[in-house]
């Protein structure tokens, strides 16, 4: 019996790594908004609704880009997706710091989402070459901390250097830093271990074929044959939805209008959310393989999210440090949506695992794309004429009726979940 030469546990996770980096930069572009409401809705002279379709600009096209990316994963591999797309990242970036209009604000945030939208499923992709599959849910959740660690840097960190040097020079810092990552990605990362000489583990799939395009096409409609698929292409949207609409961007205003704190404090709250959204996505992953269920965990976190929420939006003048709590237990529970992905590929053939990946994820993101400008436009509509500093100011009511359709969409998350299978975190097909 041969002993497999699989590669050195420390370039594995050295290529994961590097691919991470997207993924961090993905999610701080993704809430850096939310701390630059001010700056942003004075420079471009916008309302809520104009702020919520800017920020929404980057989940329109990260959204329809995730099942072209799947089949990207599936036939062009991990290397080229992530140093394309970091490089095409850097670009949009630029555009956003130097716009001169709103829409050429508009036009660098949809090319930053379309362009890092390739980040979580080439992870993924990475994760399930460079690992032993058994590791696949942990390492997930562990993305997942490395993704909200890069949205807590867009939160006091980025605040404190846009009142130091200003949204446009930081930004513009930042997109310098996106093409450094994209040198460093096609330089050093490769798609399979046998391109470094190592034997490829088991179950990553045939690392000697690539999927055609024309094979992978035809796998979109078969994914959505399985009954998970499109149940889980909505549920988790309905979780981080809630958790990005608050953090990534209406948070900070409510914070600082309604408990009367200052902007880096305000941040520092909804920073608080997702450190707690990071540290759980491992532990989630974690639990959820060691029980060998997926849906009691997603039931429990599911139902204490949107308690939560509940709390938080209406019940008023909560003690600081309560709402702290608050936000801590929905961070923790809202890392439930890490174990999706795992709950999807298992649903499928090993063979469509990019595909899947990208079709739960453009459903993750919906949450946000969707909930982001329709709480704008809620708040607009219910502006009561305040003004200060030039900038619209919206009662404690204007955000209560903004942020139940973030509850609805929680609801309808807990009923369909009865209608998922399953997998006994083992592959079923």
């Amino acid at each position: 019996m041969s002993i497999k030469n699989h590669p050195p546990i420390k370039l594995s996770w050295f290529i994961w790594s590097l691919g991470a980096l997207l993924y961090f930069m993905a999610f701080f572009h993704r809430v850096a908004p939310a701390v630059m409401t001010v700056e942003l809705m004075q420079d471009f002279n916008i309302s809520a609704a104009s702020l919520g379709n800017l920020s929404g600009f980057y989940f329109y096209s990260y959204v329809a880009m995730q099942i072209p990316t799947g089949i990207m994963a599936d036939t062009w591999g991990p290397r080229r997706l992530l140093a394309g797309g970091a490089f095409v990242a850097g670009i949009g970036t630029a555009m956003f710091a130097l716009a001169p209009t709103l829409m050429w604000a508009g036009f660098g945030r949809l090319l930053i989402g379309g362009s890092v939208a390739v980040a979580w499923v080439a992870i993924l992709k990475l994760t399930s070459t460079w690992f032993p599959v058994r590791q696949f849910a942990m390492i997930s959740g562990v993305a997942l901390l490395v993704g909200v660690i890069g949205a807590v840097t867009a939160g006091t960190p980025l605040r404190w250097l846009v009142s130091l040097f200003g949204w446009r020079s930081t930004i513009m810092a930042s997109a310098v830093l996106m093409l450094v990552v994209a040198v460093l990605l096609w330089v050093f990362v490769r798609d399979y271990p046998h391109e470094k000489g190592f034997d490829d583990y088991q179950g990553a799939g045939d690392a000697t074929h690539r999927q055609t395009l024309a094979e992978t096409l035809k796998g979109i409609p078969e994914v959505f044959r399985y009954r998970n698929v499109p149940l889980l292409f909505v549920i988790p949207a309905g979780i981080i939805g809630s958790v990005l609409t608050f953090s990534g961007l209406w948070g900070v205003p409510f914070l600082t209008t309604h408990y009367g704190l200052s902007k880096p404090i305000a941040a520092a709250l909804t920073s608080t959310l997702m450190v707690a959204l990071a540290i759980g996505g491992p532990a989630a992953g974690w639990l959820s393989d060691r029980i060998g269920r997926r849906k009691p965990l997603f039931f429990f976190s599911t139902s204490t999210t949107l308690l939560g929420w509940t709390l938080v939006i209406f019940v008023q003048d909560i003690a600081i440090f309560n709402l702290v709590v608050l936000l801590i237990v929905i961070g923790l529970s809202s890392s439930v949506v890490v174990i999706s992905f795992a709950f999807a590929k298992e649903t499928v053939p090993a063979g469509l695992a990019g595909t899947v990946a990208g079709v739960v994820n453009a459903g993750l993101m919906t949450g946000p794309m969707l909930l982001q400008p329709a709480v704008g436009w809620v708040l607009d509509n219910k502006w009561d004429g305040m003004h200060q500093d030039g900038v619209r100011v919206y009662s404690v009511e204007a955000f209560q009726s903004g942020f139940s359709l973030m509850l609805i969409w929680l609801g309808m998350s807990l009923i369909l979940l009865f209608f998922t299978r399953e997998t006994y975190c083992r592959q079923t097909t």
